[in-house]
């Protein structure tokens, strides 16, 4: 076995009001002056101003910057980073699901590296690690918050940048099930289904360890027991809790095992037409497995068992078929879009579509490299 890396912020706070003890925990670390990376509807729903709040009563003031777009672009990375060096912050945190913490990220990793954000796109191209961050995770799905992954909107070229880098490893982690009790039962099936996403590609990378593995595979099975409850009833703590864990253990997964065509074909889409990452990701997840079913079905047959499969008597290719069709199941009954047609994606873009995510460097893990002809071919087929 090749030697293996394995990131992760220093410290992570889990479970049911572990925000009260996150706030102590960052002022016992000298913060003074916080730039808050977030979007409006959290600040409009007053969860930004109870954040300010709690961190005041600590003595540490704060700077809100609320101009996140679901899929953030580099003119908000400009914006909040002009808001930091205008007020003198000398940390931040992102506070939201995936799109302020990856806005947040772009802010600190150009804070400290200089240029601007679309110099870093790629693997490990900053020199410094970024401006300290803290991540107040308020969604189940992305694990943006514990991840070196940063994806930013270039909205010149319609591009959604992956930018994998050490050093936007937040400094810390917090993900309090409370914090998610009030997202919609759509969002909540989406960033579900990423997660699964997420445990899936990893699982299948071809630099997966046995880290990675168990952390893939038990993510799967949270996945598996307590998704459509979070779906169906948002109060029930029992299974956000338990979703927060699953997102948080796929994401060391892909964190350290990287990803695949999934993520690499649901960027062009979020950067083209603007759509919501979770859902281009549940769309796409069967279609990139039935094609990686050519190469890894022992691989998929686990995902199948990780789903509640009996695959004693099942040969590679049974199981992988059986996870395939587990995975559409899922999506169908928790009412995610059955294609990408009514999602507004076109024909005549599948070159444009192609090209750029046979770029992105999430595919550099799949286990099947693929030719454009084959990836346009996924895209009809996810239709």
């Amino acid at each position: 076995m090749t030697a293996m890396k394995f990131f992760m912020p220093a410290v992570n706070q889990m479970g049911s009001g572990c925000l009260e003890a996150s706030i102590s925990d960052i002022a016992a670390l000298g913060f003074k002056k916080a730039l808050i990376v977030t979007d409006k509807v959290l600040n409009d729903v007053g969860m930004v101003g109870a954040v300010v709040e709690k961190l005041g009563a600590d003595g540490i003031t704060s700077v809100v910057f609320d101009g996140t777009q679901p899929n953030p672009t580099c003119g908000n990375v400009e914006a909040g980073l002009a808001l930091l060096q205008e007020n003198d912050c000398d940390f931040v945190i992102s506070l939201g699901g995936g799109s302020p913490h990856d806005c947040a990220k772009g802010i600190a990793l150009v804070a400290s590296n200089g240029g601007h954000i679309r110099d870093y796109e790629g693997v490990d191209v900053s020199a410094k690690p970024q401006f300290p961050l803290v991540a107040i995770n308020t969604t189940a799905g992305t694990a943006s918050e514990i991840t070196r992954f940063c994806i930013i909107t270039d909205e010149v070229r319609h591009v959604k940048m992956a930018i994998v880098d050490k050093n936007t490893t937040p400094l810390m982690s917090v993900n309090d099930p409370a914090l998610m009790t009030g997202m919609p039962k759509s969002l909540t099936a989406a960033t579900g289904m990423d997660a699964l996403t997420h445990a899936v590609e990893a699982y299948v990378s071809t630099i997966a360890t046995p880290v990675t593995d168990c952390c893939a595979i038990k993510a799967i099975e949270l996945i598996r027991d307590h998704l459509e409850n979070a779906v169906n009833d948002g109060e029930n703590m029992e299974a956000r809790e338990a979703m927060a864990y699953a997102q948080l253990l796929a994401g060391m997964a892909f964190n350290n095992a990287s990803l695949g065509y999934v993520h690499a074909m649901a960027h062009q889409l979020g950067g083209f037409y603007d759509l919501p990452h979770g859902v281009c990701n549940a769309v796409l997840l069967p279609h990139v497995q039935s094609y990686n079913a050519q190469v890894c079905p022992e691989r998929l047959t686990g995902v199948a068992k990780a789903l509640g499969a009996d695959v004693t008597d099942m040969s590679a290719e049974e199981g992988a078929a059986k996870a395939i069709e587990l995975i559409k199941a899922l999506s169908a009954r928790i009412e995610i879009p059955a294609g990408l047609t009514v999602l507004g994606v076109k024909e005549e873009d599948f070159p444009t579509l192609t090209e750029n995510a046979l770029k992105d460097a999430c595919g550099f893990t799949n286990p099947k490299q693929a030719t454009a002809e084959e990836i346009t071919a996924i895209f009809a087929a996810a239709m």
